[in-house]
């Protein structure tokens, strides 16, 4: 059994656009319309930053698209009491390689989440932090898409971000091949599945992830 990670040695970067009516969410516009699309936005944000500070193995920050200066994802941030930073300009892996080299220069380990996986658990982080303190240089949690809905480093290389067809079902298969190539040991936890398209939504709703969904979000 692998060992719990020590506390605050492991950072958890949660990925997050501003819920903007018209600007998230888009695929499932047609099923919800637009105030409502964002408005799961900001559920899914919520509950992303919920689980990672139960997960309890270190400090949780909300990293902001377009910036943190955006004041729903500001007010989001200090609700929770945790620290926002921008995510840089570039495609997502640009972005993803700019939080890990910040998160990892402060402390040993990293855990980038996005926003659009509510079946992902604080226990499911805790086995993450406890992998890569037991001589795992990666751990990814694999979208049934073909993405990724989580990546743990404790190291960084920017091979392992750039030129990927980020948002296609090829994104894990090229991710497994940089691994390989750059030698490094990675463990992959089960699949998950996360909200983009009308069929994610049913999924949610018939889940009670988020009890009364259609409620909650207007």
């Amino acid at each position: 059994m692998m060992a719990p990670a020590p506390a605050a040695d492991t950072r958890i970067i949660v990925f997050a656009r501003a819920p903007e009516p018209g600007a998230v969410k888009t695929r499932l516009i047609p099923l919800l319309g637009a105030e409502r699309a964002a408005a799961l936005q900001r559920i899914l944000i919520d509950r992303a930053i919920t689980t990672a500070l139960a997960a309890g193995i270190g400090p949780v920050e909300l990293w902001c698209a377009p910036s943190a200066q955006h004041p729903l994802l500001t007010h989001c941030a200090e609700r929770h009491g945790i620290e926002a930073a921008s995510q840089c300009d570039g495609d997502l892996g640009v972005r993803m390689l700019h939080a890990a080299v910040v998160a990892l220069a402060a402390t040993p380990r990293v855990i980038i989440i996005g926003s659009d996986c509510p079946a992902l658990t604080s226990g499911d982080l805790q086995r993450v932090a406890a992998a890569l303190v037991n001589h795992h240089d990666a751990v990814l949690v694999p979208a049934e898409d073909g993405g990724y809905v989580l990546i743990g480093l404790k190291w960084w290389d920017a091979r392992l971000f750039a030129d990927v067809a980020w948002g296609t079902d090829q994104v894990m298969t090229a991710t497994r091949e940089r691994l390989a190539a750059l030698n490094w040991r990675w463990l992959e936890l089960p699949s998950a599945w996360d909200v983009d398209r009308p069929a994610d939504f049913r999924r949610l709703a018939a889940s009670g992830l988020i009890p009364d969904l259609e409620q909650v979000i207007g």
